[in-house]
């Protein structure tokens, strides 16, 4: 089965959804699995693990109930405090669909804030509830990230969107090369191959795209690279069989084996999902 392992639905009447403001206009309505369906099965994907969009538990909830309701939905990304109560805001939303957690980092002002105390310990006992965590950065959280897994190394991490490098030509810099590599010496760091076409903007293509997705695949290795659509924000720069069919070229040098896990094998292994 075919896995798209990063994708969102939101209502828009549900309100917490902050970060969509008039620069997000064009995807500020109503997403659900009747939009998705169609555009999965055109791509012979059978499932996907559906992340969260707002710091709020409510949102988690609202992802869970269309699991139970939608097959498509394999997995679910959600959100909790993780100052907080965190084994009674686990016990709150504790459901078979939830795979994994995941803070909003990139909208967190302090760049270390997840080697807190307290979110480290949290993080800690998320571990013990048998969850992963989702790392949405950018480039400035690298070094720190690198740090994070080394103390707690029980936990199952993936980055987001390939840590979201800024693109210069189709070069993202020597930094990012060398701080992935870093992060991908750790066995227990995935990575996504997701949200590289919004990163580089309008004109992207796959061999813009290249030299980012090359250099995921080479330190990371196919078996801990997982393909995801990021839909719906992707159709602010393009359409969801257009980046589908870019991920495909950009993996063809893979063998069969490969490809199957980039663009299923990993997320399920990684998301505990059924076959």
């Amino acid at each position: 089965m075919k896995i798209d392992a990063h994708q969102h639905f939101w209502r828009i009447d549900r309100g917490d959804y902050g970060w969509m403001d008039d620069s997000v206009a064009a995807i500020r309505k109503d997403y659900g699995p009747e939009q998705l369906v169609p555009l999965a099965g055109a791509c012979g994907l059978g499932g996907t693990v559906l992340v969260q969009a707002a710091p709020t538990m409510e949102e988690t909830e609202f992802l869970l109930s269309i699991a139970e309701e939608s097959p498509l939905v394999q997995g679910v990304v959600g959100w909790i405090d993780l100052e907080g109560d965190v084994p009674g805001q686990l016990a709150r939303i504790s459901h078979p669909a939830l795979k994994s957690l995941r803070p909003m980092l990139q909208d967190i002002e302090e760049t270390e804030w997840l080697l807190r105390p307290a979110v480290v310990e949290g993080l800690r006992q998320v571990a013990r509830a048998g969850l992963r965590f989702d790392a949405l950065v950018t480039p400035r959280h690298l070094p720190m990230l690198e740090r994070f897994v080394t103390v707690v190394p029980e936990l199952p991490v993936v980055i987001d969107h390939c840590a979201k490098p800024a693109f210069d030509g189709t070069d993202p810099g020597a930094a990012w090369r060398e701080r992935m590599a870093a992060l991908a010496a750790h066995g227990q760091v995935f990575c996504k191959l997701s949200g590289l076409a919004n990163e580089y903007g309008p004109g992207w293509r796959a061999e813009t795209l290249r030299e980012v997705a090359g250099h995921v695949l080479k330190v990371f290795g196919p078996e801990r690279v997982m393909w995801g659509s990021d839909w719906p924000v992707l159709e602010l720069v393009g359409d969801y069989e257009g980046w589908f069919e870019a991920a495909q070229a950009l993996t063809r040098g893979l063998s069969e084996a490969e490809q199957a896990a980039v663009f299923g094998g990993t997320a399920r292994r990684f998301y505990g999902l059924e076959d």
